[in-house]
């Protein structure tokens, strides 16, 4: 409970609060992580339809620039005369008068039943096929919401094991104040050891002579970098000028 252990800037970004509405930190990392599946998802899917409009515009030249249309036509006619009066003349004309023949010929074809009829594609079709992919990141962009639940869950089928994490978790959080309390006064130190750059010079000479500057010449904690505010504490030696928020004073 926060009344019991107060976290501390640092620690906050490192928790999960069930109530606030943003991705926290740690839920970010899992959230990319499920977002970076599905890219070879949707790299398949751009492949895929890349590859289905080239194959449909190919198939579509072939079919407006190879139509070829054939046209036959001939024409026949057979005629025998023969002349006389003769029964010899009667007896041909009534035989070889049969082979009289005369027709004509015209035919038309082409290669239209050999050609392809390809069909694009609409961009319903499109949005159809690309949707369950957009559906799928949204639940990774969602799912952590619902995680939340898993530690309240947990914890209401097993109340001691919840208790010894809690236990856990409240000294942990003590074991690592007390090695960020040593590193970060080794830091101090040899911050302090080192002598002010110009910069820094400039900044405190015009602090001081014009008072009213600080508005916009804002330090920050030495400790943990939070913005000044009016409950920071500065230093008590005179030579130090090191300023702190209320927390870490």
């Amino acid at each position: 409970k926060q009344t019991l252990l107060p976290l501390l800037r640092e620690e906050t970004s490192s928790f999960i609060f069930p109530c606030h509405p943003a991705v926290q930190r740690p839920e970010l990392q899992y959230m990319v992580m499920e977002l970076l599946r599905c890219i070879p998802l949707l790299l398949f899917l751009l492949f895929v339809c890349v590859l289905d409009h080239f194959i449909f515009t190919i198939l579509s030249i072939i079919q407006h620039h190879s139509f070829v249309q054939y046209s036959y036509q001939t024409s026949h006619h057979l005629t025998v005369n023969v002349m006389g009066t003769s029964v010899m003349a009667e007896l041909l004309r009534g035989t070889i008068g049969a082979l009289n023949t005369s027709f004509d010929t015209e035919v038309e074809t082409s290669n239209l039943a050999c050609l392809p009829r390809p069909s694009g594609m609409t961009r319903q079709q499109y949005r159809d096929t690309c949707l369950p992919l957009g559906a799928l990141a949204l639940l990774c962009l969602v799912q952590v919401y619902p995680f939340r639940l898993r530690r309240a869950i947990a914890a209401f089928y097993f109340p001691k094991r919840e208790k010894t994490r809690v236990l856990f978790l409240y000294n942990k959080l003590l074991r690592q104040r007390k090695n960020f309390l040593y590193l970060q006064r080794g830091r101090i130190a040899r911050q302090a050891r080192q002598p002010p750059g110009l910069g820094t010079w400039l900044l405190q000479r015009c602090r001081r002579r014009w008072p009213w500057l600080r508005r916009f010449l804002r330090r920050s904690c030495t400790w943990c970098g939070t913005p000044e505010t009016p409950r920071h504490r500065p230093c008590p030696d005179p030579n130090c000028g090191a300023l702190y928020c209320e927390p870490c004073w």
